[in-house]
């Protein structure tokens, strides 16, 4: 008698018509029978011990069955090796489980019925968990085949152990052996799944990062079902298969594969997208730390960025905009990149900035502070939502309006390289532009604030050139907002600024109408170009204020002589700039008509004489045309100033005399009188120059 007759044909009748077929569940119901039978994961077992011991049985046995379905092919010693990892702490649990498949009733009413049970003793357990243990407890019964004599040298011992198992039965019954392997094997593709999936979710990664595993949360419940329930209804196979004529025997329903493909479809495409996800994530974080910690070089820096690693065709394409020819990312090597990053719309200024600096670059000196103009590149990656035919059309037509020698990222939309752009560069959708050192090291996270007020001037752009810019005129600015502190105002919000003085009263009212007039012209071309301009005449107000500004001014040079000659200043550099330029603002004051400063904000552009001030803002009209071929107001201004002066005003000495020097910063000369000998008091110092004229 087998030991599935243990049960009695009266509970075996009343039991079928109280249990449903699971193949007519839906998933949502199985799901919601599963859960009441899950608590808390407080029991351990060492699931990858459980899972090896298993897999090497059952898969042994599948490649013994399959030599007997092969009508006795010799298979290999090696499936004889003995795993030498055990599950001992489960023993007595595998044996009860194992018992209880076998004495179930055939029929998957019956199959689903004790698929319940043994979820209930498992409720402690984790999903994979509770698979693994019913595949080991399908193992002791599956693994009885490791005793089938298939070679002629098994031993008298093997051969009664194997009849005792009632293997020598199975020759006769192979008929129906080989859709039972394929269902086993399927089942195992689904448990190989199930460790797939406790190994992701094991992995730490965040939910919301991948999603797709908040999905599979919900699934894999349903899957363990399924699993368990296939080992049941497997393990009563076995006992038809070593049972001699059985009458009534039970076949595996065709449904089982069907379900187990669809279940391995369905679950496998989840478990490649969380493949996928968690991809990107560890791609995310292998490149933010190439870009903010081990980038030895500017390619490596600038490939983490735009350069996908899928296929060929989705990588981006680095054009150079003058030529149109695609270039490769070595290209760069060796290059300072200023990095502009923006969408399409309303960058007109930063591009008219970037082609002034770009032209600017090429002029002389080619070196400044040991970095060489010509090594400075310009690449620009446009970030929009979506590519479509409109956003290609206004890239191109950008391209066309900005013809110079700058690179470009077209049609960007690598998704890492967008994310790692807005978390490293802290790109909000407003244009920014960062600079970065040929060994890939961020040296200014946003230059467009000291290109759009300092220009060329300073190059090579870095943040401590800002600071150090800034610095050499702190001094003029801060004398000039203590007269008035509405120039901070000014300043601050980056205008163009006129300040002008002098002791020739006509010259003064002439350029205050001059200038007046300036201010309305621009007003007129506003919708074209945008620039607002500023005046202050120094001393309008109060003529007080005057003499007090030059004797400050006088101070402040006579102060940083003397600390030049103790050497007690760090920032060498600074103080020879800002000495150099109080004493040409000291030689300005000079000129018999006036003088004019011309600023943007906190950068002074142009230290200028009266006449020749007075005569570019007059003839604005002459020269006003050039600011709609993208150059900037000061730049134009310049350039026709400097042509007007050299036409206009001859050379002619400057000179300064300021009092009040500190008597240690000159050289001590004594008294002629050879009685006296002390050393003589100085009163005053006069500054000349007859430029380069022979005395």
């Amino acid at each position: 008698m087998s030991k599935a007759s243990l049960i009695s044909s009266t509970n075996v009748q009343q039991g079928k018509s109280l249990l449903q077929n699971p193949f007519e569940f839906s998933d949502e119901q199985i799901l919601d029978n599963v859960y009441r039978t899950h608590f808390h994961c407080v029991e351990k077992c060492d699931v990858t011990s459980l899972y090896t011991v298993a897999s090497s049985v059952i898969h042994h046995s599948i490649e013994i069955t399959d030599t007997v379905i092969n009508k006795g092919c010799q298979f290999s010693d090696g499936f004889r090796e003995d795993p030498t990892i055990t599950s001992q702490q489960l023993t007595a649990k595998l044996k009860r489980i194992a018992c209880q498949m076998v004495c179930t009733a055939r029929g998957d009413h019956y199959a689903h019925h004790t698929t319940m049970l043994i979820l209930e003793q498992l409720k402690s357990y984790s999903w994979d968990a509770k698979a693994l243990i019913v595949q080991a407890a399908f193992a002791l019964e599956y693994g009885k085949f490791l005793y089938l004599p298939l070679t002629p040298q098994y031993q008298p011992s093997e051969k009664s152990l194997a009849d005792l198992n009632g293997l020598l039965m199975i020759q006769h019954n192979t008929q129906h052996l080989t859709f039972f392997n394929s269902v086993v094997k399927k089942v195992m593709q689904v448990i190989e799944c199930i460790t797939e999936w406790k190994r992701l979710t094991s992995a730490g990664y965040d939910i919301k990062d991948v999603p797709t595993l908040a999905e599979t949360l919900h699934e894999v419940p349903v899957v363990v079902y399924w699993a368990i329930f296939t080992f049941v209804t497997c393990t009563g196979q076995i006992d038809d298969f070593t049972t001699e004529h059985r009458v009534h025997r039970h076949e595996l329903s065709k449904n089982f594969e069907n379900k187990l493909d669809l279940i391995l479809r369905n679950f496998r495409e989840h478990l490649e997208m969380c493949g996928r996800e968690i991809g990107r994530i560890e791609d995310y974080t292998r490149r933010r730390t190439i870009v903010l910690h081990t980038g030895k070089e500017i390619v490596k820096v600038l490939k983490a960025l735009i350069i996908s690693g899928e296929n060929r065709e989705s990588r981006q394409s680095v054009v150079n905009v003058l030529t149109g020819e695609q270039v490769k990312i070595e290209e760069f090597k060796k290059k300072h990149v200023l990095l502009f990053i923006s969408g399409l719309d309303s960058i007109e200024e930063e591009t008219l900035l970037l082609k002034s600096i770009y032209e600017k670059l090429k002029e002389t000196p080619r070196e400044v502070e040991g970095y060489r103009k010509e090594d400075f590149k310009i690449l620009w990656i446009p970030i929009v939502d979506e590519w479509n035919e409109e956003r290609r059309k206004t890239l191109e037509t950008r391209l066309q309006r900005t013809k110079f020698g700058w690179y470009v990222v077209k049609h960007f939309n690598f998704e890492t390289g967008i994310k790692l752009i807005k978390e490293v560069f802290n790109y909000r959708e407003k244009s920014i532009i960062p600079l970065i050192s040929p060994e890939g090291r961020v040296e200014n996270i946003d230059t467009k604030q000291i290109i759009s007020v300092w220009g060329i001037d300073g190059f090579p752009f870095r943040t401590s050139d800002h600071t150090r810019l800034t610095q050499q005129w702190n001094w003029f600015w801060s004398e000039m907002t203590k007269l008035n502190p509405k120039i901070g105002d000014l300043i601050e919000e980056d205008r163009y600024l006129f300040i002008y003085g002098g002791t020739d009263n006509m010259w003064i009212q002439e350029f205050t109408t001059t200038i007046d007039k300036l201010k309305r012209s621009v007003d007129t071309i506003s919708s074209q170009i945008d620039i607002t301009i500023e005046s202050y005449q120094l001393g309008r107000e109060d003529p007080k204020v005057v003499p007090r500004f030059w004797i400050a001014i006088d101070s402040l040079l006579a102060s940083r002589k003397q600390q030049m000659m103790k050497g007690g200043d760090h920032q060498q550099g600074v103080q020879d700039f800002a000495t150099r330029e109080i004493k040409r603002l000291l030689f300005l004051k000079q000129d018999l008509k006036g003088w004019v400063i011309l600023s943007k904000g906190y950068n002074v552009k142009l230290l200028g004489q009266g006449e020749a001030m007075w005569r570019t803002i007059k003839d604005f009209n002459i020269w006003k045309g050039k600011l709609h071929e993208e150059v900037s107001f000061d730049v134009a201004f310049k350039e026709y100033y400097e042509s007007i002066k050299i036409k206009d005003s001859p050379k002619k000495c400057e000179h300064s005399e300021i009092s009040n020097y500190p008597t240690d910063i000159l050289a001590r000369i004594p008294c002629p009188n050879m009685e006296c000998g002390r050393s003589m008091e100085v009163t005053s110092v006069n500054y000349r120059c007859c430029h380069g004229v022979e005395p």
